[in-house]
């Protein structure tokens, strides 16, 4: 598995938003335990593996929901640099929108913290930067469907 800090190249994962009656589904990574920030469930893509797969299986593993992928939302880029300006850490998250199809969101291991929230009222929210804009385009893309 590649190293996730001071990676030789840029990590590629996958993430969905999951629509069920109106609200969307976010996770807070084990990470943020103590003090949760809210993402969209996602992770790693596998060897071998599409996007969509990908992001369906990390939307299983995370929080145990399976969901259809209904479209493509955004390509998301987060690098973080150290204090010597090397780079810590680059991922780019390549986010699905989809609606729910079975189980309820429990949470686990990776995601000791799980919510269906109104995709509207986020600003209340600790969130990963860009959530809301990134919910907003997946609402927009589910409305044009």
């Amino acid at each position: 598995m590649t190293d996730r800090l001071y990676p030789q190249r840029p990590i590629s994962a996958a993430s969905i938003a999951v629509f069920r009656d109106g609200k969307v589904l976010l996770a807070a990574r084990k990470e943020t335990a103590d003090n949760p920030v809210y993402s969209l469930p996602g992770g790693l893509v596998e060897i071998g593996e599409t996007l969509e797969e990908a992001a369906l299986r990390e939307l299983m593993e995370e929080v145990g929901v399976e969901a259809r992928i209904t479209g493509f939302i955004d390509h998301l880029e987060y690098i973080e640099r150290d204090e010597h300006d090397k780079i810590r850490r680059h991922f780019i998250v390549h986010a699905f929108v989809g609606h729910w199809v079975a189980g309820e969101a429990t949470t686990g291991p990776e995601a000791p913290h799980v919510m269906w929230a109104e995709p509207r009222s986020l600003s209340g929210l600790a969130t990963t930067k860009g959530l809301g804009a990134i919910v907003r385009k997946a609402t927009d893309i589910l409305t044009q469907s």
